[in-house]
């Protein structure tokens, strides 16, 4: 399934790869966030059983990859540090209806949202550091691409298996929509998610 109402600007793949360190370690502070995320949640709905084993495999899942990423780092000669996130996800989960259930719907399709935007992201790098001829970085990005995919997959799923898929469908086609919009007017720093 392709969740995305419209692809990544043309613009986005020379702003990151012209800037490799804010790149890594805005990746590393995603990877971090994301397995963070999957844990709230199995926190928050321990009634959802359904959800436990596959958000508890992404959590693991997106903690390697952010060790990946660290020693990527490290390697670069990069140092990982703070730095203010794109407001990309702050402007999304905004759009997060307050009340139960909808606030579960629309929490696992806005990360399914994320993970898809990743996962074409990833395929976007994975290409252009073919092309540039880094291929470390490209078989990294590689690496990735099926686990994002299937991070994408298992909130979808989990979204259309408890809400149906009429109602899954029509929130899922609103939020991609804020999505694009919001990645329509792209933030002041370079990011995975700019």
């Amino acid at each position: 399934m392709q969740p995305l109402a419209s692809p990544t600007r043309e613009s986005w793949i020379t702003e990151v790869t012209s800037n490799l360190e804010a790149l890594l370690v805005d990746h590393a502070h995603c990877e971090k966030k994301a397995a963070s995320t999957a844990l709230a949640l199995i926190y928050r709905y321990p009634e959802k059983l359904e959800m436990m084993a596959p958000l508890s495999m992404l959590a693991r899942e997106e903690l390697v990859h952010f060790e990946r990423v660290l020693k990527l780092i490290e390697k670069r000669g990069f140092q990982f540090q703070r730095m203010l996130p794109s407001p990309y996800a702050g402007k999304l989960v905004k759009h997060i209806r307050k009340e139960e259930p909808n606030k579960l719907l629309d929490t696992l399709i806005c990360c399914g949202l994320i993970e898809a935007r990743s996962h074409e992201r990833m395929q976007l790098l994975t290409t252009a550091f073919q092309e540039s001829g880094d291929e470390e970085l490209a078989q990294f990005y590689a690496s990735l691409l099926a686990s994002e995919a299937r991070h994408q997959d298992d909130y979808l799923m989990l979204a259309e298996q408890f809400f149906g898929t009429e109602e899954f469908k029509t929130r899922l086609r609103e939020l991609a929509d804020y999505e694009s919009a919001i990645l329509a007017s792209p933030g002041p720093e370079p990011r995975m998610h700019s």
